[in-house]
């Protein structure tokens, strides 16, 4: 037996060759056959209930992972999670952890986050695209609002990572935290609206499960599990925002999940021990941030538990292997 454990996120999974928007950043059909054959194989998949068993053991207790124990799960509640995912992974027989912004399927809203990945996907380069952002910028400023020069900001936050220009970077931190909440929903809107030309409400309801879909993936032994209510920066919140987004989650949420045994995937990662202090004191029971290493019992806390992306895994790559 072992106390490590490989956890893979993944995002959208979808034929994406076929598909209106081949550019967004995904796992295709084909591959994610081929890394569920490779997972099967090589490795022992568990579900969420092993996981949280094996990090709320009594003290003095052993873990009791298999050898290569790998977890898989599925971030923002994707409508392709449930047309595509879950179908291979019952035919493979696994179970995948899907965590959902209580959001998309209360308010039928597009986030942010999506109208910023359908926007790249669908400009012509990532260039062109900061470049709409520095003008929006301007205006706002010309406008009379207090936002950091364009000069510091590109400073701060053009900042290239494994798989994103520094562009890209630019127009993601702008848009999902950099400036005021009001203010970067208007140019996002802005730019979808320029880019995909789809009102946000129709493209909303295609993209995410609704709430008998999502009772439906549960019925079939998928795990259901928290992301938020609006998918915030949850680290950069307000204590009072912070206690209101969790809440708002843990309510809408509530025919999916035990109130006192749920698991949370921090949006974009992000938290801090303010975050970590009030799941706790709400019952959650693991929490999960993107970090591309293998979680051990015993090393790591069952609130900062670290993530491959599915791109670390074959047929893409074997970076899982560099850790």
């Amino acid at each position: 037996m072992s106390n490590k454990l490989y956890i893979v996120m993944y995002h959208y999974t979808r034929d994406l060759k076929n598909s209106r928007y081949p550019e967004i950043k995904g796992m295709d059909y084909s591959l994610l056959k081929k890394q569920l054959d490779f997972f099967k194989e090589n490795f022992n998949v568990i579900t969420m209930e092993q996981a949280i068993e094996a990090w709320n053991l009594p003290e003095g207790k052993e873990a009791n992972l298999p050898e290569n124990a790998l977890l898989l799960t599925f971030d923002d509640g994707y409508i392709d999670n449930y047309t595509v995912a879950m179908p291979l992974l019952k035919q493979y027989g696994f179970q995948g952890s899907f965590f959902i912004p209580g959001k998309t399927f209360t308010e039928n809203v597009l986030l942010d986050v999506n109208k910023i990945h359908f926007t790249l996907a669908s400009a012509s380069n990532d260039k062109e695209l900061m470049d709409d952002v520095l003008v929006e910028l301007d205006r706002l400023r010309a406008e009379g609002h207090v936002v950091q020069s364009n000069d510091e900001l590109i400073e701060k936050y053009a900042v290239a990572n494994r798989f994103d220009t520094k562009e890209t970077i630019f127009v993601k931190r702008i848009l999902q935290t950099a400036i005021d909440e009001k203010l970067r929903n208007q140019i996002s809107s802005k730019l979808f609206e320029k880019y995909v030309g789809i009102e946000e409400d129709k493209f909303a309801r295609e993209l995410y499960m609704n709430r008998d879909q999502i009772r439906l993936m549960q019925d079939n032994g998928m795990y259901i599990a928290l992301h938020g209510y609006d998918h915030y920066w949850l680290a950069n919140l307000s204590e009072k925002k912070l206690h209101e987004d969790i809440d708002k989650a843990l309510d809408v949420m509530d025919e999916f999940i035990e109130k006192d045994n749920w698991v949370l995937n921090y949006p974009y990662g992000n938290y801090s021990d303010s975050v970590i202090s009030y799941i706790e004191s709400k019952g959650c029971k693991l929490g999960m941030k993107v970090e591309p290493r293998i979680a051990e019992v015993g090393v790591d806390g069952k609130f900062v538990l670290p993530r491959f992306d599915c791109n670390d895994f074959p047929p893409k790559s074997s970076n899982y292997k560099n850790v």
